[in-house]
């Protein structure tokens, strides 16, 4: 099994081949990669067959092992992930700025790409594709340590990534690396490799998300834990909310821009909850919720009272918290101290209602009318997205092409010198 210092000093040396890539050169690669993930699709299931017996053997959750699974599906929109960013516009080299000083300098501020980027992720196979195409598009080499439940899956997409670089431009595949080494030393020795690591991104649970951000030695950018509300308003279109929050919720339970907590106005909630509550209890999910909600549904199935704790759980599951306002300051207030700032959405025909809460809530995603769902770089035109972050600095929301660059000053002159 290769060290991690080794798989440090390959990747660093392949950032620089990596960073003289034509923009030609990318997409030819990326178009050979997504053509060889399909034509290995049956190998790549038959792995990931592996990998899902293991979880079930184990007690995984429905919704994780949804998360894990493989199928002609998602194997077909892996490669489509792979296609679309290969059609995007390199920004290596783009020229963000120019200054001519007074002495005739030329200052010029470009964007370059982060070096090597690592990505520690868990149960979800099509991140492996996703964080490579982003990355070697960007112009960056890419080391992935995703989870044990996936490492069959992983194995096999990362070899039929090298396998198609190798043979379009021999050496490059040293741009991808897969850890194979499952321990928690593999994670702890990565975190503190600065000499050859740029940058980590942590993709997964908040315990995975919150030891790399407290112990990593790399810079970090911060992703994903999502406790996302939806805020149904007193001037709310319920032919509206019910669809959104039904969507929002259920469409897939296990991933973080799936709802987690719904917040009602009081002024509706009479007419509003027992639809909610019919069109969630037959997707057979389980309701917390406060004094209020309980009067309304007293003696309705798949309904508890909720505890503080409910109010801020990603149950990534089939359960979502419900809570009264009597305002929507209130509401604002509620999402605003149990946000996990990824994304939240008020449901409302009343525009200035809208635009208060589009600015005033925290996060990175605020949507009007609209399925948190939608937060993810393939909805945003992004093709992929290497995460979504949920801090402010450097990047913020599905992170794209752009967000995976750095920038340098290019300074041109004619022998001046500082007085």
């Amino acid at each position: 099994m290769t060290s991690i210092l080794e798989i440090g000093k390959r990747a660093k040396a392949a950032s620089f081949i990596m960073a003289e890539m034509s923009d030609t050169d990318k997409r030819d690669c990326l178009l050979r990669v997504a053509e060889s993930i399909v034509d290995n699709a049956d190998r790549i299931i038959d792995e990931n067959k592996k990998d899902v017996v293991l979880a079930e053997e184990r007690g995984t959750s429905p919704a994780m092992i949804d998360r894990l699974k493989v199928d002609l599906k998602k194997i077909e929109a892996m490669a489509e992930g792979v296609r679309q960013v290969a059609e995007l516009p390199d920004p290596n080299n783009e020229l963000l700025e120019t200054v001519t000083r007074p002495n005739g300098m030329i200052i010029e501020k470009r964007r370059v790409p982060i070096g090597v980027i690592g990505i520690i992720y868990e149960s979800r196979p099509n991140v492996t594709a996703d964080a490579f195409a982003l990355t070697f598009r960007s112009g960056n080499a890419c080391i992935l340590r995703g989870g044990s439940d996936a490492i069959n899956s992983n194995t096999a997409i990362e070899q039929v990534i090298r396998e198609a670089l190798s043979k379009k431009k021999p050496g490059i595949e040293e741009s991808v690396q897969l850890i194979k080494d499952l321990s928690h030393d593999s994670v702890n020795e990565l975190m503190k490799m600065r000499q050859y690591v740029d940058l980590l991104i942590p993709r997964g649970g908040a315990g995975l998300i919150n030891n790399v951000v407290k112990n990593s030695t790399v810079p970090v950018i911060e992703t994903g834990v999502g406790n996302c509300h939806i805020y149904v308003d007193k001037d709310a279109d319920l032919n509206k909310a019910v669809p959104i929050i039904v969507n929002a919720k259920t469409q897939r339970m296990g991933v973080c821009n799936a709802a987690e907590s719904l917040v009602i106005h009081d002024a509706i909630i009479d007419k509003a909850l027992p639809l909610i509550y019919e069109a969630l209890h037959e997707k057979n999910v389980e309701l917390r919720g406060d004094k209020r909600v309980m009067e309304i549904l007293n003696d309705s199935k798949d309904v508890v009272s909720a505890t503080d704790e409910d109010y801020g759980t990603e149950y990534l599951g089939p359960v979502i918290s419900v809570k009264t306002a009597f305002s929507l300051e209130e509401a604002i207030y509620h999402i605003n101290r149990y946000t996990t700032h990824h994304s939240e959405c008020i449901v409302t025909e009343d525009k200035e209602a809208a635009e208060t809460f589009l600015k005033r809530i925290d996060a990175a995603c605020v949507y009007h009318n609209v399925s948190t769902r939608f937060t993810d770089g393939f909805e945003f035109g992004f093709g992929a997205e290497i995460g979504i972050s949920t801090q402010k600095i450097h990047a913020r929301g599905p992170m794209g092409l752009n967000a995976l660059m750095s920038y340098k000053y290019e300074i041109r002159g004619n022998g001046q010198v500082r007085p």
